[in-house]
């Protein structure tokens, strides 16, 4: 280890410059923490905020890249780090790209080199695999990676659609046309066509190479035709490699499982616990029921008790199923299926609460004061009976005196109990103040022939609100129990927005002649005042989604940095086990920490819970683009046979190639060329996030409403193209604001609220 300049034993080291910082990250690859640093120049004290100060600094003008409490380099890799290895280089040595990476920020994506270290008792890695690895920045080759755990191993399958040739070459009849435009093109002989037909979507294997060098395809099934919606969203999880099926080692775990019983858990069936959900959910993991306070000593004061799936009784480390569930990390929620993280007989059967039936569950009693500050709670392992099933719309229904028979009988015991302290929850929840960021989103609702019937955009009711308020007392209760009891566990962490983010925002608002300091210590209450001053005005949706855009985005990590969006120190992911790893892990750390009975963490994974993190966030992701991206093909092949018809939208982004815009109904994203916009010559102005044109001054800027006419849909890439039918408003820019086309700019990023906020 490099010793830093100036430090000197005995007495209080000299404060390091920032060349020195730099100097050090750049020796010491993986000593990257903040404490790290403080160690290593002897800094104590009011000498740590003053580092802190100097790495923000550092961060701010780009000479390092800030991942939650970590600095690096920009441009470097991580010391550990997700790779998926992409093929071979000249000589045969294997080469991968890191799965996340922020090209915004960290520069255009490195290729590493992948090692298998022959005396690793890593398994040997190839093509296709995404593997875990250990990065030498270092090497004078460019970075170098030894395999320490392959997480996924290659299908050797691929997708594409079967194109019979007009006429046989050397036996060829067929070729495959790849879905996915990283790979290439495979021919088909007669023997291997397994009745496919022309224009099929098809599952294909490798069977080796035809005389003239191209793969040779076999048949393995046909999934149908390649608009239909079960194709759509097969090509997504394909392309994504999610696991669609469960190893027959995985389901005859499951199917052993026998139900639980009420030996060592606390009885509670006779409290009338009730489920919350979507009307069409198939699997139920929380149950809620809430009382007022008793005690003299807290008046107005009440009790809220959440209950969630013991799956971690099921599910034991080490086991079939666990590993399979940490494969997969999440469940993956399509409009025509859901890819489940656990067997059906875990997921839908003996951790579903099901209504009337006995079940294992984790239950939080909280309990609340009048003004909704937590006092105190407490976990408990019980056996409990769901007393009813209701959907959001039945409970908020009954609620507001309207006719929801099912619902009926619980309204006096149990909603109106659930509503009052909801009230005093909002109260704490008020004065917390997160950041209300409250977007829409869009269903997409099948037909009985499965495709798009249409788009809907579910209105939020107080029911919603309700449970995702007591979901998130919850994951606050269970992160301080943890915390208190010195637990190693996975936080769900949201940083505050960066400070290049902070100064792009900053330069749009001026636009708008709306005032952010700088150095202003940002509170999520800083955005909410800038949302409450455009609120009800024609730059609403613009602000709107600028803010969206300024946020960090949430993931897991065994280090605190605590939750930006929602304003909380401690936060943890509890109440979905069923469909989320993360929960799970908290879970088997509350079993082991309180000592509830088996099932509990252990050493081997609380060793890896940084590995176990960033594995469950790139699955996060991965889940998330899949599923956006399916919504996206939908879409676009719901409006294929719309070409001509003009709609109306709202421009969600602006770049120097052209714009992006939402419309109004379907929730569609469609691009305008530039080039399309008119006879004008248009100039880009980031910080506005609006085109001008350089002789009318005609402008479109991001978050206004326009009319477009559609000329184009390509359903497979899930794209649409418009022509602009609108005109723009009429406005001159600054000359130093201006800046014309130059480098081309990608597609703005979208991601759901869920994740951008991580609730």
């Amino acid at each position: 280890m490099t010793t830093p300049p100036g430090k000197s034993k005995g007495k209080r080291a000299p404060f390091p410059t920032s060349d020195e910082v730099l100097a050090w990250l750049n020796e010491n690859p993986g000593q990257d923490h903040k404490r790290d640093i403080a160690r290593a120049f002897g800094l104590k004290g009011q000498q740590k905020i003053k580092l802190k100060a100097l790495l923000k600094e550092l961060a701010g003008e780009g000479l390092i890249a800030k991942k939650g409490r970590r600095f690096r380099q920009p441009g470097t890799l991580p010391n550990v780090t997700v790779f998926d290895i992409t093929g071979r280089d000249n000589e045969g040595v294997l080469s991968a790209v890191p799965v996340q990476w922020d090209e915004s920020e960290d520069g255009p994506r490195p290729t590493a080199s992948i090692h298998n270290h022959p005396r690793s008792k890593a398994p040997t890695a190839g093509v296709g695999d995404r593997v875990l690895a250990r990065v030498d920045n270092d090497s004078p080759h460019g970075p170098r990676a030894r395999v320490m755990k392959v997480l996924e191993r290659d299908k050797g399958y691929e997708l594409g659609i079967f194109r019979v040739l007009a006429e046989p070459e050397h036996g060829i009849v067929a070729r495959i046309e790849p879905i996915d435009r990283k790979t290439h093109e495979m021919v088909v002989f007669e023997q291997n066509t397994g009745d496919a037909v022309d224009g099929d979507l098809v599952e294909v294997k490798s069977v080796g190479r035809s005389t003239q060098g191209l793969k040779q395809a076999k048949v393995e099934a046909i999934v149908g035709s390649p608009t239909s919606e079960k194709a759509i969203s097969m090509i997504a999880l394909h392309q994504h490699n999610i696991p669609t099926t469960f190893p027959d080692e995985v389901l005859k775990e499951a199917e052993k499982a026998n139900p639980a019983t009420v030996n060592d858990r606390e009885d509670w069936r006779d409290l009338p616990l009730i489920t919350i959900d979507p009307a069409d959910a198939k699997d139920h993991d929380d149950a809620i029921y809430a009382v007022a306070d008793d005690n003299e000593a807290n008046p107005g004061g009440v009790i809220v008790t959440v209950a969630i799936a013991d799956v971690s009784y099921y599910v034991r480390p080490g086991s079939k199923m666990d590993g399979e569930a940490l494969k997969r990390g999440n469940s993956v929620y399509f409009p025509d299926r859901v890819v489940p993280m656990l067997p059906e007989r875990i997921s839908n059967d003996l951790c579903s609460l099901h209504e009337g039936v006995d079940r294992p569950a984790l239950a939080v009693r909280m309990t609340f004061a009048e003004n909704g500050r937590k006092l105190r709670h407490t976990f408990h392992r019980i056996l409990m009976k769901s007393h009813a099933r209701l959907a959001y719309e039945e409970a908020q229904t009954a609620i507001d005196g309207g006719d929801a028979p099912r619902a009926q009988e619980w309204l006096e015991p149990v909603l109106k109990p659930l509503w009052a302290a909801y009230a005093v929850l909002k109260r704490g929840r008020d004065y917390r103040k997160p950041l209300e960021l409250d977007l829409p989103e869009r269903k997409i609702i099948l037909g009985d022939d499965g495709h798009v019937d249409r788009v809907v955009v579910p209105p939020r009711l107080d029911a919603h609100k309700l449970v995702e308020e007591y979901m998130i007392q919850a994951n606050v209760a269970a992160a301080e129990t943890l915390e208190k009891r010195r637990q190693a566990l996975i936080y769900r962490v949201h940083d505050q927005p960066s400070m290049a983010k902070m100064e792009s925002l900053r330069d749009f608002l001026r636009t708008l002649s709306i005032p952010l300091a700088k150095g202003q210590h940002v509170r999520p209450s800083v955005f909410n005042d800038i949302l409450e001053q455009t609120k009800e005005t024609a730059h609403t949706e613009l602000v709107s989604s600028v803010v969206l855009r300024s946020q960090s985005q949430a993931e897991y990590n065994p280090l605190n940095i605590g939750h930006f969006g929602l304003n909380l120190k401690k936060y943890a992911h509890f109440t979905s086990p069923i469909r989320r790893y993360a929960d799970l892990i908290v879970h088997r750390a509350l079993v082991a920490s309180l000592s509830l009975g088996e099932g509990g963490l252990t050493r081997t994974e609380e060793a890896n819970l940084e590995t176990i993190a960033q594995n469950i966030s790139d699955t996060e992701r991965r889940a998330m683009l899949a599923e956006r991206q399916t919504v996206d093909r939908l879409i676009a092949a719901h409006m294929a046979d719309k070409i001509g018809a003009e709609f109306t939208g709202r421009i969600n982004g602006v770049t120097r190639a052209g714009l992006f815009v939402t419309l109004d109904k379907t929730g569609a994203d469609g691009f305008i060329p530039i080039s399309k916009l008119g006879d004008d010559y248009f100039i880009y102005d980031e910080a506005s996030h609006s085109v001008t044109g350089d002789n009318t001054g005609e402008t479109f800027q991001m978050g206004e409403p326009v009319t477009v006419r559609l000329v184009e849909a390509a359903p497979m890439a899930g794209a649409l193209r418009f022509d602009m039918v609108s005109e723009g408003t009429t406005r001159s820019l600054p000359r130093a604001k201006r800046s014309r086309p130059g480098s081309p700019s990608g597609r703005p990023k979208r991601s759901k609220r869920s994740n951008r906020f991580g609730r």
